[in-house]
């Protein structure tokens, strides 16, 4: 019979914060803490030893962060959970982790009430980011789609959609900016996408609507 503990590995780089999450998990009679590391390196030889079901890892560590460490970890234990372990409330910061394949993200000072929860929900094949980044992500992403609803153009297609408004050619606009014409003719293409525009015209009204004409005398 298989043992239905849950089998977790410490990877963090100061021994004291490794016995003290250990004492919170092993309080815990369905989690065993298997293994313990204080690099990237020794994590992988840890995962590659005990295969722990989670691994509990902290981004800042001597060599590799915890984050660079996560894809190397999976490597050796796919059917692994990598819990990052951070004093880092940036949205970047969980966004970055997730890309690299972690499936949870908690902040060090919420480790004595949530981590617990943190641990199973991940084993358990759940996501989990912490409450407070949770509501901070959402709000950021919010802010990011109304940003690009206000302004859907990317810094270049700003700058080709200026010269079209000013009359210039594909061929006149990818000298300028020093891009191809199959670039500028990709650019136009999208910017008349984005913006529903079909004529040179509509293009000019827009360019000066929205003041992208201004600093011409």
């Amino acid at each position: 019979m298989s043992d239905p503990r849950i089998r977790v590995l410490i990877v963090d780089d100061h021994p004291v914060v490794r016995s003290g999450l250990r004492k919170v998990l092993e309080s815990e009679a369905d989690i065993e803490v298997v293994g313990e590391a204080g690099d990237a390196r020794h994590a992988v030889f840890e995962t590659r030893a005990q295969k722990p079901d989670v691994i509990l890892m902290d981004v800042v560590m001597p060599g590799k962060s915890g984050i660079e460490a996560t894809p190397d970890v999976l490597h050796d234990a796919p059917e692994a959970k990598v819990l990052i372990l951070s004093m880092q409330d940036d949205p970047n910061y969980v966004r970055q982790a997730f890309a690299a394949g972690a499936a949870g993200y908690i902040l060090k000072e919420a480790a004595d009430t949530d981590l617990v929860a943190a641990v199973r929900e991940v084993a358990s094949g759940g996501r989990y980011v912490h409450p407070t980044l949770g509501a901070r992500m959402v709000a950021a992403d919010a802010e990011e789609r109304k940003r690009a609803e206000d302004d859907p153009l990317s810094d270049r297609e700003r700058d080709v959609l200026r010269l079209l408004a000013l009359g210039h050619t594909n061929q006149e606009i990818a000298a300028k900016l020093y891009i191809s014409v199959r670039t500028a003719e990709t650019h136009r293409a999208h910017i008349m996408q984005k913006l529903r525009l079909s004529t040179r015209a509509e293009v000019v009204r827009y360019a000066l609507e929205h003041g992208f004409l201004e600093a011409e005398t």
